[in-house]
């Protein structure tokens, strides 16, 4: 970890410095507390200046509030298409963060002392520390509020889960793994034709939830792969949660394990664009390198008569990040072709909320299984 410094107290204070997007600590700080006033702390925000809450933890809640919807005031410039439409979205988004989280809160051993501050020390160790005996959390640790209330609220929702009607069983998403919140794509990969296959493989698991729809569909080995230390033991704990060990093994593997398999299932990010933050790989792929990846190396690693299966959004093509007949150029190129292709319309709130930007391509948007087989 890296470390943030600031003068309080007659003397310059370090601790160490937490940002899940990667970002440096600021170097300008400023302390804030229930006396500072929400124009003054948008002001220092927009400047680059963070602000070191010491107030009542509900105060500094408040204050981020309020900063947050100055930024939202900013009007919107109207954009002549789609593609514009993304940039600038993405391009508020990014300042957007930028501003809302330069307001810092100091944790103690992951704990926060401030006045009326939840227990947030189950959380944040959560979120910081994937193995246990990684080692305890740092004695002073500062991170902008809007992450600590990430974390929070994380944690909250992997203890709940989310329902899977595919499984009849909740999936646990852990802090920075893509939860399946949106449930139109395990509706493919439950219904699609299944011929039998004796080993599946599941690239890029995220939580594990494809490869344990495979197993309750009757598919006896599956190998579940990820790159992502959060993703593997995300998914190694949903897996024994539902007591499917001794059919999913779990491994770190960029892209493909070694050997073959009957069956290959991918569900790669569907915007060919920069993610910002660890937890946006779920859905931008830059260049489309897991796409590419995945195709180019599907045919080598299939068994004969095997099927490899592709989950993807037609978003990118409504938006105008990828070109119409890009992605079965790219099959054709890794000597696959498509036998069949199951096609669903999304139900997420997004698809229907006009005041969105992206709504008239999301309005249009289908996601679609595609069978391929080797050509």
């Amino acid at each position: 970890m890296t470390l943030i410094n600031w003068y309080e107290k007659n003397k310059t204070q370090a601790a160490d410095w937490q940002s899940e997007a990667g970002n440096p600590a600021p170097k300008a700080v400023v302390i804030a507390d229930d006396t500072t006033k929400a124009d003054e702390a948008y002001r220092l925000a927009c400047e680059g200046t963070a602000l070191l809450y010491r107030g009542d933890f509900q105060n500094a809640k408040q204050l981020l509030q309020a900063i947050t919807r100055r930024v939202d005031r900013k009007p919107v410039k109207p954009a002549a298409s789609l593609l514009e439409a993304f940039h600038q979205h993405r391009a508020r988004q990014i300042g957007r963060a930028n501003i809302t989280n330069k307001v810092l809160i100091e944790l103690k051993y992951g704990a926060c002392d401030l006045p009326r501050a939840p227990d947030v020390k189950a959380a944040v160790q959560a979120a910081l520390i994937v193995d246990d005996n990684t080692g305890k959390l740092p004695a002073r640790l500062v991170l902008s509020l809007r992450e600590l209330l990430g974390m929070v609220g994380a944690h909250e929702w992997r203890k709940k889960g989310v329902p899977i009607h595919a499984l009849n069983a909740n999936i646990h998403a852990h802090y920075g793994v893509y939860s399946p919140v949106r449930g139109e794509y395990l509706d493919l990969i439950d219904q699609a034709p299944l011929n039998s296959p004796q080993v599946a493989w599941d690239i890029g698991t995220g939580t594990g939830v494809i490869a344990a729809i495979l197993v309750a569909r009757g598919v006896k080995q599956v190998v579940a792969t990820d790159n992502q230390p959060r993703a593997l033991a995300c998914a190694t704990e949903n897996i024994q949660r539902l007591n499917m060990q001794s059919n999913i093994q779990v491994m770190q593997a960029d892209l493909f394990p070694a050997g073959s398999a009957d069956l290959i299932v991918c569900n790669p990010p569907w915007l060919p664009a920069k993610a910002n933050a660890p937890i946006e790989h779920a859905v931008y792929d830059p260049e489309s390198k897991m796409l590419k990846g995945f195709l180019s190396g599907l045919k080598a690693h299939l068994n004969p008569e095997g099927e490899g299966w592709l989950v993807m959004s037609n978003l990118a093509e409504q938006i105008g990040l990828r070109q119409p007949e890009a992605l079965n150029t790219w099959i054709h190129e890794a000597g696959m072709q498509v036998v069949d292709k199951l096609d669903i319309a999304p139900t997420h709130a997004k698809a229907s909320d006009q005041s969105d930007p992206l709504y008239a391509a999301r309005a249009k948007e289908v996601t679609s299984l595609y069978r391929l087989k080797c050509a």
